[in-house]
């Protein structure tokens, strides 16, 4: 039998030590041995309407043509999750997964997918942005139309779920996005990237509330300097209006909220006035007492409630001639608004804001780069942080009467 000698044991040492995988490249092949599985992993589940979410292991597949998987870092609770959780939502299905306030990092994706890389930072879009359907085509809204019929479905593009619970029961997709699981599958069109230096446990708010609000006041609305402005309802959608309006320069900029908790956090915003309608004088509605302090009624009115007499209250307190209202809360299923004509005859205008009126994949950056520049409010919405697994807590900080937002962190 033959030996090794000194330079045979040192030249097979020397390719041994080569063939060995760097620690680094061995959590890279671990992260895509991930890619075209499907993955188990926590989410919040919601069986039924007005019960606690089951926060359990479910199966989440692979993205398919022109989807993405990604995995959610941080996700916010809106008012948005509770109202269809309440069974109100004539759009709510169950069991679902809900969440449409997050923000991520691209796990994989599927095939034809160009727009995002794995690894790139993302939010989850709830309102799509395809650029060639009428919709977008047009330049006069950001309601795609792309994805819209089975999103509103609670499924995929191609009408199935990417989500299972351990039963192996399909579970519906919530508003396109669904962001109360660690990972989740979108359609292409429905996210988009963001800086990577941007921290997800802010900029995840810009998936909806802030950019709802902000944009309602900067784009829908178009306030210009010294408009007098009335934003119905202090949360984070009316307190981001409030700050859309105050940086466009406007005179005035009065909060009604039936919560005296808001006035201070109002004021912070930009707000110049709070009143709460509960607290008039004896025989006086929230109309007179707009109209008498604005000389005759509001440029611009916002309702951030969903309550459909609040929504005619907004509309009345406009001024006769140019006054405009712009509906951003959603109100309970079956819900109708109602005025008399002659408000409309004289003048003022009734219109609806959905995500502000942003395109999402072709506007985020610069609502990034506002909030980076320290000219959007973002962090300040925070009011509280857990765990992913107190979302039922978070919701409970939803109602408190001094939440704005509680973000969860998987």
């Amino acid at each position: 039998m033959r030996l090794f000698n000194y330079s045979s044991i040192r030249l097979f040492h020397r390719s041994f030590t080569r063939s060995i995988v760097p620690l680094n490249s061995i959590t890279s092949l671990r992260k895509m041995s991930t890619v075209g599985k499907p993955i188990n992993c926590q989410a919040a589940v919601s069986y039924k309407p007005n019960a606690p979410l089951v926060v359990e292991t479910i199966t989440v597949d692979p993205p398919k043509s022109h989807e993405v998987r990604i995995k959610i870092v941080n996700t916010a609770i809106c008012h948005t999750d509770a109202y269809t959780l309440s069974g109100k939502d004539a759009e709510g299905l169950f069991p679902c997964v809900l969440g449409h306030e997050g923000a991520g990092i691209v796990e994989s994706i599927g095939e034809g997918v160009s727009s995002v890389k794995v690894g790139d930072h993302v939010i989850p879009l709830y309102t799509a942005e395809c650029g060639v359907c009428k919709f977008c085509k047009s330049g006069k809204t950001n309601l795609c139309g792309s994805v819209r019929a089975t999103q509103g479905k609670g499924v995929m593009p191609d009408g199935t779920s990417r989500f299972h619970n351990s039963k192996g029961e399909s579970l519906f997709h919530f508003m396109g996005c669904s962001t109360f699981s660690e990972y989740t599958v979108v359609a292409e069109v429905s996210v988009v990237a963001i800086d990577p230096t941007a921290p997800l446990e802010s900029v995840c708010l810009l998936g909806c509330g802030v950019t709802t609000g902000y944009g309602a006041a900067i784009k829908t609305a178009n306030v210009q300097k010294g408009d007098t402005v009335a934003v119905f309802g202090a949360g984070t959608v009316g307190l981001s209006v409030v700050q859309g309006a105050h940086s466009r320069g406007a005179s005035r900029i009065i909060i009604v909220d039936i919560n005296d908790n808001k006035e201070t956090v109002s004021l912070e915003f930009g707000a110049t006035d709070f009143i709460n309608p509960l607290k008039l004088t004896e025989g006086q509605t929230i109309v007179d007492k707009l109209v008498e302090m604005t000389d005759g009624g509001l440029d611009f009115t916002f309702d951030c409630t969903g309550n459909v007499d609040v929504m005619r209250s907004a509309l009345e307190a406009c001024h006769k001639g140019w006054g405009q209202s712009v509906i951003i809360g959603v109100a309970d299923a079956g819900k109708e608004i109602s005025t008399r004509p002659f408000q409309l005859v004289t003048g003022r205008v009734w219109k609806g804001s959905a995500f502000g009126g942003i395109k999402g994949r072709s506007e985020m950056g610069g609502l990034i780069k506002s909030y980076q520049e320290k000219k959007l409010k973002v962090d300040e919405f925070i009011t509280a942080r857990r765990p992913f697994n107190e979302i039922n807590e978070g919701f409970e900080d939803l109602h408190n009467g001094t939440c704005l937002r509680t973000v969860l962190k998987f």
